[in-house]
């Protein structure tokens, strides 16, 4: 686990987005902020320094979305902070199909140097689907990954997808990542929670991925 410095995590604070986060989060009275888990998990994903990416606790996402005044409950962290994860992961899987063969492994493999949420720029690809009449992403990242001393950057559209049936509680997540100007590949990621809630959480994805 990497003993480095907190990197804040990506909360966008537009006044559309801020709708959105007011939505995401349940109206029934919240577990108290005693109750949120400090323990953090190490993620797959290598530094470009040393050690791996660490994603944040149930506690550090609540208070980075309260500074943010999306009005987070404690009780929905513990479903939020695992898909969050979850997504991340599968984020990185796709870069490493990108990535098999250019040449990483002569290094030790490939590692995430930084990202940055661009929700309000949408990728050339993503503005040309939407003309075509497509569901538009609902959040954008940059990753950039370092190879033996190269780097290239990555773009990641993430859409939300729809359930097998109407009675099915599994949320599905469609990540489209590339590199720019290349269609891409999508992967879909499911995840399992209550009804009300797992409807909620397809907006949030990956609006942080800390230290």
């Amino acid at each position: 686990m990497s003993s480095g410095p907190l990197l804040h995590g990506i909360i966008h604070a537009s006044s559309s987005s801020s709708s959105t986060w007011s939505r995401l989060f349940s109206s029934s009275p919240s577990a108290s902020t005693s109750s949120l888990s400090r323990e953090r998990e190490v993620s797959s994903i290598p530094k470009a320094s040393d050690g791996n990416w660490v994603y944040p606790s149930e506690a550090q996402f609540f208070a980075a979305m309260e500074r943010k005044k999306h009005n987070p409950q404690a009780a929905d962290m513990k479903s939020i902070v695992p898909i969050h994860n979850a997504v991340n992961e599968r984020a990185w899987s796709e870069i490493l199909k990108w990535e098999a063969g250019r040449g990483g492994e002569a290094c030790g493999g490939v590692r995430l140097v930084n990202f940055k949420g661009r929700p309000g720029e949408p990728s050339p690809k993503a503005r040309w689907k939407s003309l075509l009449g497509y569901a538009a992403p609902f959040d954008r990242h940059d990753w950039v990954v370092d190879r033996c001393g190269t780097r290239t950057r990555y773009i990641i559209d993430f859409y939300t997808g729809k359930s097998a049936s109407a009675s099915s509680q599994a949320v599905s997540f469609y990540l489209d990542v590339r590199p720019p100007w290349i269609t891409g590949r999508a992967s879909r990621c499911g995840c399992q929670t209550s009804g009300d809630l797992c409807s909620r959480l397809s907006i949030l994805l990956s609006n942080l991925l800390v230290s």
